[in-house]
């Protein structure tokens, strides 16, 4: 990889937007969004940011906490807006914040927010080095400050599974 490709990027450059429309299919019998579905859709707008920041394949590593705040209805539009938080030599983490907007009632709410890591790759799967991000408004440091934290309180929770494995 070149040392352009290297570049450190600003986070703006990672951000991307998605919309759908809950259609039946996307439903349970109770009208209301499948979380799988939902969750579906948060891994490829958390893939759409980490796809324009690193400018290669990227795979999906982990999926942290996901609360669902809101029911979400046949016939509501979902707006997921995802940015890169943070890079970590090979990985990136990604918050993706999800919101659901009812156009007849016009009104708008937070659904979810999740935090995945991805790791970038070639076409063979080998792990690829990820520019780093650089976070320039107070909001965009706070969550790279974050994305810390979580990546430690990530790497403890392995470390306690691989010795209660022994």
């Amino acid at each position: 990889m070149s040392d352009e490709m290297l570049t450190p990027r600003p986070v703006r450059d990672s951000e991307s937007e998605m919309t759908e429309l809950v259609l039946p299919n996307d439903a349970n019998p109770l009208g209301a969004l499948l979380g799988g579905r939902l969750m579906h859709w948060i891994d490829l707008a958390g893939a759409l940011a980490v796809h324009r920041h690193a400018r290669s394949y990227a795979v999906t590593a982990s999926v942290d906490h996901i609360d669902f705040l809101v029911p979400v209805r046949v016939g509501d539009m979902v707006v997921l807006k995802s940015s890169v938080n943070r890079v970590f030599q090979t990985s990136a983490e990604v918050g993706v914040k999800v919101f659901v907007e009812n156009y007849l009632a016009d009104t708008v709410q937070h659904v979810a927010s999740a935090h995945l890591t991805f790791v970038a790759v070639d076409a063979k799967g080998n792990r690829l080095k990820v520019p780093a991000v650089i976070p320039e408004t107070e909001e965009q440091k706070r969550r790279y400050d974050d994305a810390g934290r979580r990546r430690e309180m990530r790497r403890t929770e392995v470390e306690r599974r691989r010795k209660a494995k022994q």
